[in-house]
C-alpha cells in the first residue's frame, strides 16, 4: 500500500534517476515524525541492508541524516552527498532527495521544526562532535499513533532542541559532496560514474556512449558544473574513496576500487586534494 505525502506548497520533485538496487523502498513515513511546537525534534530509525533504495521524497520540514554503523549516499537534483557514520547531512526544508545504502546501515533521521533551523539554503555535510552524537541518539524514535517509548519524551525534545541547534551551528562543515548537472545526458554520464568509480573510461569514451562530442561534454562540465571533467571525477573518486578509508580499508584496495592502477598514483591523487596522505584518514574508523 502507497502511504501518501503530507501535501507541502513546493513543486512536484523532478524524478532522480535511481541506481540499481536490490531492494527499492517508498519513502520512510517521514508523516509519522511531522516537528511541532510541543514536539520541535522528531527521530527515527530504521535498519536498511546495502543496495536498498530509498525513492525520492520530500517534506516541509529541514532533517538532519547520519548513520551509527553502515555508510549512506543522500542525492538531490543538485548533488550526491557520501555520509560515513563520522558524519552527518543537514538537508533543508522542501529539497527533494533520495537515499541508497552503500553497506548494511542504522540509519538515524532527525527531523526539526523550521523555526528553529539555521538559515541554511543548501545540503552541508557536518563533523558529529560526540556531544552532537549523544543528543540525536537520546531522542524517543517512537512514531505518531504510538505511545513514546519515553513518558517525557516531548519535554526532553524541547530541552535538548537549543542545545542540538548550536551543535549543528557550531558543527565542522565538510565539502565531501558531488555536483550534479541539470543537462540530462551529462547526468547520466556522471551518474554512470558514480556507479563504478573504478570504471577509468575516457572523457571521449563516455562522451559517445551518450551520443555526444568530447568538446561538446567538456563545454558541458564547466557551463554547468564550474570544473573541468578531470575536478569533478576527483571529486566523486574523493567522495567515493573516504567512507572505505574512515571504515579501515586498506589504501591498495580503495585505490583498486576507485579505478588506480597503483597504489602511488592513488596516494599522489589523493595528497593534492586534501594536503593529507590516505592513512591520516584511516584512524577515524568508525566503531
Amino acid at each position: 500500500m502507497t502511504v501518501a505525502e503530507p501535501k507541502t506548497d513546493s513543486p512536484r520533485p523532478r524524478p532522480l534517476n535511481p541506481p540499481p538496487a536490490n531492494t527499492v523502498v517508498e519513502p520512510l513515513t517521514p508523516h509519522l515524525y511531522a516537528p511541532d511546537a510541543v514536539r520541535p525534534l522528531r527521530a527515527k530509525e530504521h535498519f536498511l541492508q546495502a543496495d536498498t533504495f530509498v525513492e525520492l521524497h520530500v517534506h516541509p520540514w529541514p532533517q538532519l541524516t547520519f548513520s551509527t554503523r553502515g555508510v549512506i549516499r543522500l542525492s538531490t537534483q543538485d548533488g550526491s552527498y557520501i555520509v560515513p557514520p563520522s558524519r552527518a547531512l543537514w538537508v533543508p526544508a522542501d529539497v527533494p532527495h533520495s537515499i541508497t545504502l552503500i553497506e548494511d546501515a542504522e540509519l538515524r533521521t532527525v527531523y526539526v521544526h523550521s523555526w528553529l533551523a539555521p538559515p541554511w539554503e543548501r545540503c552541508e555535510v557536518l563533523e558529529i562532535s560526540p556531544l552532537m552524537r549523544a543528543l540525536m541518539l537520546a531522542l524517543d524514535t517512537t512514531p505518531d499513533g504510538r505511545p513514546p517509548a519515553d513518558p517525557q519524551a516531548p519535554h526532553r525534545e524541547r530541552m535538548i532542541a537549543p542545545l542540538l541547534i548550536d551543535e549543528i551551528e557550531r558543527a565542522t562543515q565538510i565539502r565531501i559532496d558531488v555536483p550534479l548537472p541539470a543537462d540530462k545526458r551529462l547526468r547520466q554520464l556522471c551518474e554512470t560514474l558514480l556507479r563504478n568509480p573504478a570504471d577509468r573510461a575516457t572523457l571521449a569514451e563516455r562522451a559517445n556512449a551518450i551520443g555526444a562530442s568530447e568538446r561538446t561534454v567538456a563545454r558541458l562540465f564547466r557551463d554547468q558544473l564550474g570544473m573541468n571533467w578531470q575536478q569533478w571525477r576527483q571529486q566523486a573518486v574523493m567522495a567515493h574513496a573516504l567512507p572505505l578509508l574512515a571504515r579501515g580499508m586498506a589504501v591498495s584496495q580503495v585505490a583498486t576500487a576507485s579505478g588506480y592502477a597503483t597504489d602511488s598514483a592513488f596516494c599522489a591523487m589523493f595528497k593534492a586534494a586534501t594536503g593529507r596522505s590516505p592513512t591520516a584518514f584511516q584512524h577515524k574508523k568508525a566503531r
